[in-house]
């Protein structure tokens, strides 16, 4: 059964948890925008957000810390889990300890 926090209500809508994730991500990277700006479905990498990928080691450690979930730089699914705010937030919802 899927997690009413991981269910938006329209691709644009954000969950309670994409919410949550991209509040940390505007604290911890310091950036200049607020946390509902970050579209779900919009790239972070790059064009989209424009995060680098010395962003992308600082949000990996602030997951790894906050919720115990691992990223790691050598994954080979790192490109796909690190596509959009949406795809994050499912991989660390997804992979949480329970």
């Amino acid at each position: 059964m899927k997690h009413p926090d991981l269910i938006p209500a329209s691709m644009s809508d954000k969950t309670p948890f994409e919410t949550e994730l991209s509040g940390m991500m505007v604290e911890v990277l310091n950036l200049d925008i607020a946390p509902e700006e970050i579209e779900p479905e919009a790239p972070l990498y790059g064009t989209g957000l424009g995060l680098d990928s010395i962003d992308m080691l600082e949000i990996s450690l602030a997951i790894g810390k906050r919720y115990g979930v691992e990223l790691r730089a050598d994954d080979e699914d790192s490109r796909m889990v690190f596509a959009s705010l949406r795809s994050l937030a499912r991989h660390v919802a997804e992979h949480r300890p329970k």
